[in-house]
């Protein structure tokens, strides 16, 4: 069990932060996005399902683009190049994992 106090935000890109829980097998991030933060184009092992709490956040995933709003869900496989960014809107989102970005975990 984790209580909020004891989830610490920690930064990411420029205009991110984060918390991230995991097991062996699977992992769940929080993130708070600024207005105009961009996750440029990468891709991962992981496999990322996302969930837009509060705000928007774009996708873009082989040339397309989406926008997410809340209560959208978007789910990306392994392997597959993506980026993300805010426009003028600050944005709330969780992220599943399946495996675990151990790059994220507090040591």
């Amino acid at each position: 069990m984790y209580r909020k106090h004891e989830l610490e935000l920690q930064p990411d890109v420029p205009g991110a932060k984060f918390w991230a829980v995991g097991q062996k097998k699977s992992m769940l991030t929080y993130f708070e996005l600024e207005p105009n933060t961009i996750f440029p184009e990468h891709a991962h092992e992981a496999e990322q399902t996302t969930l837009v709490l509060e705000g928007e956040l774009t996708f873009t995933i082989q040339g397309q683009k989406s926008t997410l709003g809340p209560g959208d869900v978007i789910s990306i496989p392994s392997h597959l190049k993506h980026g993300a960014y805010t426009t003028n809107h600050a944005c709330r989102a969780v992220d599943a994992w399946s495996p675990v970005r151990k790059d994220w975990l507090k040591k």
